[in-house]
């Protein structure tokens, strides 16, 4: 279960100003949910998307519909050749299956795009130097930690003062790199995304990237948890309507 860890708006609240952010959304739920948060509290807001040849791009509509439903400028970089490289990836690599079952369960290592957060960052982090952005944010949370390394606290920590360090002199003097949900769970997002009316349904989470979402891959099955648990309806089509966690 992905049960919620607290409750009520107090802790998704900015711990300082946000100017100008560049949000990393790939059309899944927790980055379309973190763009409607920037969107509270920031006065101008861009969206970067990638396509790095991972099986779901379907994905991408589903953030361009977010840019255009906030309004905001977005971006969507080609790196399909700089994906063709992360082989041995069920997201990158068509040999590769994508495994059934939990979110945490170990067989998802199979769908780790090696770097993949910290390549996106970068260019969140040279598009904010360029246009002068006070922040980047990206919508990493508690349930990422077991399997992704790049979702970590410690990978946060790390990478924020890489960027500082690599932008001395570029980026502005209050730059920030932020990830509101790095301490919560799906059910907490979700949660959130029902406060901030956020379209649920225009999101996109599955990893097969089929017509419909599969129901039994590992990020439909935490999608079909957070729902429950937050007690929030899903609005959401599954190819396959077994329970989302039978041995619960």
């Amino acid at each position: 279960m992905t049960t919620s860890t607290t409750t009520g708006a107090d802790l998704f609240a900015p711990t300082a100003p946000i100017r100008h952010a560049v949000a990393v959304v790939s059309g899944g739920l927790d980055s379309t949910t973190l763009a409607y948060w920037l969107r509270q509290h920031t006065d101008e807001l861009t969206l970067l998307s990638v396509d790095y040849g991972q099986r779901h791009a379907r994905e991408l509509q589903f953030a361009q519909a977010t840019a255009a439903a906030l309004g905001v400028a977005h971006h969507v970089v080609d790196m399909t050749s700089a994906g063709a490289l992360l082989g041995g990836s069920a997201l990158t690599d068509a040999a590769v299956d994508v495994p059934d079952g939990h979110y945490t369960d170990a067989s998802m290592a199979a769908t780790v795009v090696p770097n993949r957060n910290a390549l996106l960052l970068d260019l969140a982090v040279g598009l904010a130097t360029t246009i002068r952005a006070d922040a980047v944010a990206f919508g990493a949370h508690s349930g990422d930690h077991a399997i992704y390394p790049d979702c970590r606290p410690e990978f946060l920590d790390a990478y924020r003062t890489m960027a500082l360090i690599a932008g001395a002199g570029f980026l502005v003097d209050d730059f920030q790199v932020l990830a509101p949900f790095l301490t919560v769970t799906k059910t907490d997002i979700v949660a959130l995304a029902a406060r901030l009316h956020v379209p649920m349904e225009n999101t996109w989470s599955c990893y097969r990237g089929g017509d419909v979402h599969c129901g039994t891959c590992g990020t439909c099955t935490e999608r079909r948890e957070a729902f429950t648990d937050a007690r929030v309806p899903d609005p959401t089509t599954y190819a396959s309507t077994a329970p989302a966690n039978p041995a619960a």
